[in-house]
């Protein structure tokens, strides 16, 4: 083992912090004077870690955590108090920062699927090409069916810009990853003989949570494990700036260090809440290159910064012009941009096999999301996240009945397709003020944004997976014989149908492309629920066999509101074959709908046998969302869900935790 790795905390503490900071070098803490000299161009170091949210970390205010190396840092450096993932889980937020667009303009968008893409999209082989020598270590996990390897000069567990085969005096762009905050290391189904935090400065029972956590003692238990993972990375972090000093680098590396989207407390990874999008993030910048890069002066810098602004900035910093393809802007920089963005956005397309499109846009105080099936729950399983012992302590709070707080059932229920936050007064997205008139104005300026921005992106995001593969769905799109501007507009009616857009719905059925048949039967479905739909139409029963998994499943579970739910439960239980979990995840929304549930209890022989026979090794496979469904039903506790087996490997995790790796 490395040498790094055993090092005590406090001593490397000592040694980063020299006096008044890691990297000053006189006594009274100021940088010392350089003249003004042609320099080479910088070094930028990426330093990635995983699932972490930005309240996380001392230098964001929490003072329940011990992480002296990034306060440091953001003391000395540029902290971003308002830094988005452009989506909240891993796969289409690194395909956001790899490409600098926003991940649906490729249809990189479905996590974790990769599909064909364009060539010559992946940043990394621009700076390449400019002399910069470019290593991964070691995660890509890109939505594309492209080389991920192909950009960077190395990409695996060695590559690292100390690498033999960077040339003499060469810059490097480098990225490293760390796992120790990763979700795998609290998903150990239960808590049953976990470490001993206090051991670490860290007292579960006196943690003051976060505002969206209702108070269980298995989410003070993950909270806690959070905040030793966050101290973990603080150490990781503190290993690199070290060997820069070591190596004589620091004086010429630009250092970024952020998360690749919020953290695994409920309602975080994979929500498009602030908890799912909101990250720590810091740059740091030496003496010399700060006036070239714009950097007025270390603090904090509160531009709204998304994702898809880093490519632009990497390139910026090394003298190359961004290409005009790329959607995000340059912070720092020859190519800085001079303009504020005035809003911002993100997306989220899936938990697994729920499709279910979102997007948001903030302006600095007010958050919007647009729910385009507003029906489908947020709370939704993505069954790996489930693992995690506060994701089921929270399902066996709100699904006994034991929640008095109605803020905490907002994930459980369906919700409206426009909900609106005040983030300066609600920053944990509590209390939906879409319905307030006063808010009316905020609303309209917000939904219209989204909705340009959904054409200026060409947002591929609202196709089926189906629909996704043989081929470029980007050229095939743009080859101009797609009616996207149609497609669009079916969209934004069907999750806000009314009575007067039947006869639209109904046509659209016909189609012969399942995206217009799919969008068709959301709005029939939005009408069933409301009450506007009494008789499911005979084009929508038909599709209950339509070919594409997608529409027949959605068709099935808009019959069940309109006056056939035994039919549609029957044909959601009943469907085999690759696409039964889609059928499934129709399944799951009906289960959490307590009027749906005695149809549903009519096949529980079904459910049961799957539940028991079919597939459950990995956590999208039918035979563990069938387990998931006998849980909202009240038949299974969640604590089963994941059977005796994983229960054994979560002691194994619970005595455990990972590496901080990798090392420079």
């Amino acid at each position: 083992m490395n040498s790094l790795e055993n090092s005590g905390k406090t001593c490397l503490t000592v040694a980063l912090l020299l006096g008044a900071g890691p990297f000053l070098d006189r006594a009274d803490g100021k940088a010392p004077s350089r003249p003004k000299v042609e320099e080479p161009r910088p070094n930028i170091l990426w330093l990635t870690f995983e699932d972490a949210s930005w309240y996380l970390f001392g230098c964001y205010g929490n003072p329940m955590v011990h992480t002296p190396v990034m306060d440091s840092l953001a003391r000395e450096g540029v902290l971003f108090s308002n830094a988005w993932a452009s989506a909240p889980q891993s796969s289409p937020a690194r395909s956001s920062l790899i490409t600098g667009c926003y991940a649906p303009t490729y249809g990189m968008d479905v996590h974790p699927r990769p599909f064909d893409t364009p060539g010559g999209i992946l940043f990394p082989q621009l700076l390449r090409d400019a002399g910069y020598y470019c290593t991964n270590n070691n995660k890509t996990h890109y939505n594309t069916t492209l080389d991920h390897g192909s950009c960077w000069d190395e990409c695996d567990r060695k590559a690292g810009y100390n690498s033999p085969s960077r040339g003499k005096d060469q810059p490097f762009f480098s990225v490293f990853n760390c796992v120790a905050s990763h979700m795998g290391r609290y998903r150990t189904v239960h808590t049953d003989g976990r470490r001993d935090y206090t051991a670490e400065g860290i007292y579960p029972r006196l943690l003051e949570l976060p505002a969206h956590l209702p108070d269980l003692p298995e989410i003070r238990s993950d909270y806690a494990a959070n905040l030793e993972a966050a101290q973990d990375i603080d150490e990781w972090v503190g290993y690199f700036l070290k060997d820069l000093k070591d190596k004589g680098l620091i004086d010429n590396t630009i250092v970024f260090v952020f998360s690749d989207h919020g953290g695994c407390q409920p309602r975080g990874k994979g929500f498009l809440y602030e908890t799912g999008l909101r990250v720590p993030m810091i740059a740091w910048f030496p003496e010399k290159y700060r006036d070239d890069c714009r950097v007025v002066q270390p603090g904090t810098d509160s531009r709204l910064v998304n994702f898809v602004d880093l490519g632009p900035t990497v390139l910026s910093l090394a003298g190359i012009k961004p290409p005009s393809r790329m959607q995000g802007m340059a912070l720092y920089g020859r190519y800085a941009g001079k303009k504020e963005r005035e809003v911002d956005f993100a997306f989220a397309s899936n938990q697994l096999h729920h499709f279910n499109p979102l997007r948001a846009a903030r302006d600095g105080r007010y958050k919007y999301i647009r729910s385009y099936i507003p029906y489908r729950q947020f709370a939704l399983r993505n069954y790996y996240q489930w693992g995690m012992p506060g994701n089921k302590a929270w399902d066996e709070f709100i699904l006994l009945g034991r929640n008095t707080d109605p803020v905490y059932s907002q994930p459980y229920l369906r919700h409206p397709a426009e909900m609106l936050f005040d983030l300066s007064t609600d920053l944990f997205e509590l209390h939906d003020i879409s319905s307030d008139p006063s808010a009316g104005e905020v609303l309209k300026k917000l939904s219209s944004a989204v909705s340009r921005q959904l054409r200026s992106t060409a947002d591929l995001g609202f196709f089926l997976p189906t629909s996704r593969s043989g081929g470029v769905l980007y050229d095939k799109v743009r080859s101009g014989k797609f009616p996207l501007e149609k497609l669009y507009c079916l969209v934004e009616m069907a999750g806000k149908a009314t009575p007067g857009d039947y006869g639209t719905l109904v046509a659209n059925m016909k189609s012969a492309c399942p995206e217009f048949r799919f969008w068709a039967v959301v709005g029939l479905a939005v009408l069933a629920m409301d009450g506007n739909l009494p008789e499911a139409p005979r084009e929508l029963l038909s599709l209950m066999d339509d070919p594409d998994p997608y529409v027949a499943a959605e068709a099935a579970l808009a019959s069940a509101y309109s006056g056939h739910r035994r039919e549609a439960v029957e044909r959601l239980v009943t469907s085999g074959g690759d696409y039964r979990p889609v059928f499934y995840s129709a399944l799951e929304c009906l289960s959490l709908d307590p009027g749906m549930r005695d149809a549903i209890r009519e096949r529980l022989p079904e459910l049961r046998d799957a539940a028991e026979n079919l597939p459950r090794t990995e956590n999208e496979d039918p035979g563990q969302m069938a387990r998931g469904i006998l849980v909202n039903l009240g038949e299974m506790s969640v604590w089963d869900m994941h059977g005796e087996e994983s229960y054994q490997a979560g002691l194994k995790f619970n005595h455990g935790r990972r590496k901080k790796l990798p090392l420079p």
